[in-house]
């Protein structure tokens, strides 16, 4: 053994250096083991519990909230300190969101103005453009049900009496897109109704069901709404943009200070 070991000077430095190490260790653990709930916190269970119940807790209810608090905070600690946490993909997802969503409300903190939407407005008209719209009134025939379903179709443009087949939809449609049209009549039906005289039984046009005699009642071409009329959507898509333009730019950031390595 070195004889300075046996220096008594070098042996009170050590073990006020052990005693230093040992009050330190004790003070962390302490730290960590203490749970001080605060008023803010309080209010805050309260809060949560008012806009779920619609009225505020009772004492007993305010006192089991705030035992609920306790029993989480101390397992949530517990987690942590087992690193539970690590390698978990739910967690790991879950941060990431949380990390998002912050960056969006930063985003959006701030109400645009209106000269602000009224310009994101017109730089995305066609956007919120109104497709060409239809409103009819048809009777079926059906090919499974008659020899030439067509036929009586034909015969029912010039004689409204005939009323043709049972349909298992509707028998007039008001303002339908002919995107619309085609997904319930089929794609030969939405393009001959847009081709017919207006206001008068025509056809007869065929579906994916079988023959229809149509009477077309209105045509509205397509049409770009006013800015006051779809004011909230255009809102509702600016937000969206901000949010999607704030995460792309702090994304890029964060990237910047990374070394990324690919196999």
């Amino acid at each position: 053994m070195p004889a300075w070991i046996k220096d008594p000077l070098v042996i009170f430095l050590l073990a006020g250096a052990a005693l230093f190490a040992l009050n330190a260790w004790w003070d962390a653990d302490a730290s960590d083991n203490l749970i001080e709930v605060t008023d803010a916190q309080i209010n805050r269970l309260q809060d949560q519990w008012q806009a779920q119940m619609g009225r505020e807790p009772t004492s007993e209810e305010l006192n089991n909230l705030i035992d609920q608090f306790i029993s989480e905070e101390v397992y949530y600690r517990e987690a942590m300190r087992l690193n539970l946490d690590t390698n978990d993909t739910i967690i790991r997802r879950r941060l990431v969101q949380k990390l998002t969503f912050l960056t969006e409300d930063i985003a959006t903190a701030v109400a645009p103005a209106d000269e602000t939407l009224q310009a994101y407005f017109a730089a995305n008209a066609e956007r919120y453009r109104l497709p060409l719209r239809v409103s009819f009134t048809h009777r079926y025939f059906s090919s499974d049900r008659r020899e030439n379903a067509q036929a009586d179709a034909g015969l029912a443009v010039a004689d409204e009496s005939i009323v043709g087949d049972p349909f298992m939809l509707q028998r007039s449609y008001a303002q339908r897109s002919l995107k619309q049209v085609e997904d319930q009549f089929g794609s030969a039906f939405a393009d001959g109704v847009e081709t017919l005289p207006v206001g008068v039984w025509a056809g007869p046009v065929q579906s994916a069901y079988g023959w229809h005699a149509v009477k077309l009642e209105r045509l509205i071409e397509s049409e770009l709404p006013s800015y006051t009329s779809i004011e909230n959507n255009v809102l509702s898509d600016w937000q969206r943009d901000q949010r999607e333009a704030a995460n792309s730019a702090y994304y890029e950031s964060l990237l910047s200070r990374y070394e990324i390595r690919r196999p």
